[in-house]
């Protein structure tokens, strides 16, 4: 993930098993909602996720990018499903186990005081 200089947006970037990866533009109030809802881990011993996919100006810069409008999550007991409704390509479906829930959460909170809250 990776924040604008606004305070507006997240850039997230997800890796996929066949080696593609994609990105989405998510705005805050996004990541706000996420972080009031996603679960904190609670298991002392979950195992880090491989390293995320790195973010280059390019992935910013890529017009095809899509932008999140909203994400719609279903937890279940070893992973989070989110289905991300994108405003110019098909819903995107991804599948978190609980290590990437908790790297994701861990890294929107570190952004959290970058971002500006506008729904607040």
């Amino acid at each position: 993930m990776s924040c604008d200089q606004v305070g507006n947006l997240l850039l997230f970037k997800f890796s996929y098993r066949e080696a593609k990866e994609s990105g989405v533009f998510v705005p805050a109030s996004i990541v706000f909602w996420l972080l009031e809802h996603l679960p904190v881990n609670q298991d002392p011993n979950l195992l880090q996720p491989p390293a995320p996919p790195a973010i280059y100006q390019h992935d910013w810069d890529d017009q095809v990018t899509p932008r999140a409008l909203s994400v719609q999550c279903r937890q279940f007991n070893d992973f989070i499903r989110m289905t991300i409704e994108l405003d110019r390509k098909p819903n995107l479906t991804v599948l978190l186990d609980r290590g990437n829930v908790e790297l994701m959460r861990q890294i929107m909170e570190h952004y959290q005081g970058d971002l500006i809250n506008l729904d607040a």
